[in-house]
């Protein structure tokens, strides 16, 4: 009697950039199986997005960077440069305030407190750094429009730069988390 599928998980031994072609390929390999067409990916610079617009071309790709300004008033880290490749490529670009660290950081920030939402971010980082931001830009995507609520996508994500985790998630509004399920890890490094 089958109690269970066994599935393929690949762990790197360092998290970081350098993952990211690799991630990006795992990604790609598993959206295929799975006949997965919505990818979500995490960017900062735009880098890691434009070569996921590369390599999803013809996908539903939503290329999800962080709050404008997040550096500082006026440092804008995502080139425009990048943008237009991406755009180029058919890909969507969502900014906009992080899913777990809008206001609640705020009041951090202004009454050193800590707000659920950091709770949350917390928890996910016990499974590294990369599985934080890629629940988050799934939520993040959804209250974009981009995904629908309950559909079944890739998140793509990492710790820094560039791309070292990728979940298969089924995705939810911000304000309905917790209908937001972890389907499959498909990588992740092993070191968080």
């Amino acid at each position: 009697m089958v109690v269970g599928v066994e599935k393929k998980i690949v762990y790197f031994n360092e998290p970081g950039p350098q993952n990211t072609d690799e991630t990006l390929r795992l990604a790609k390999e598993r959206a295929d199986e799975l006949g997965i067409k919505t990818i979500v990916v995490a960017s900062s610079t735009g880098e890691t997005g434009v070569k996921a617009s590369e390599i999803f071309k013809g996908y539903n790709l939503i290329v999800v960077s962080h709050v404008a300004w997040f550096k500082g008033p006026n440092v804008e880290e995502f080139s425009s440069e990048n943008r237009e490749k991406i755009l180029r490529n058919g890909g969507k670009i969502v900014t906009a305030t992080h899913a777990f660290g809008g206001i609640g950081r705020a009041i951090r920030r202004k009454f050193n407190t800590m707000q659920i939402d950091e709770v949350i971010a917390n928890v996910l980082r016990l499974f590294g750094q990369g599985m934080k931001v890629a629940c988050e830009i799934a939520c993040m995507a959804v209250d974009s429009g981009y995904v629908k609520p309950g559909e079944e996508i890739i998140s793509i994500a990492g710790t820094g730069r560039g791309a070292d985790t990728a979940i298969v998630i089924k995705a939810a509004n911000t304000h309905d988390f917790f209908e937001t399920k972890i389907l499959e890890i498909i990588c992740k490094p092993l070191k968080t």
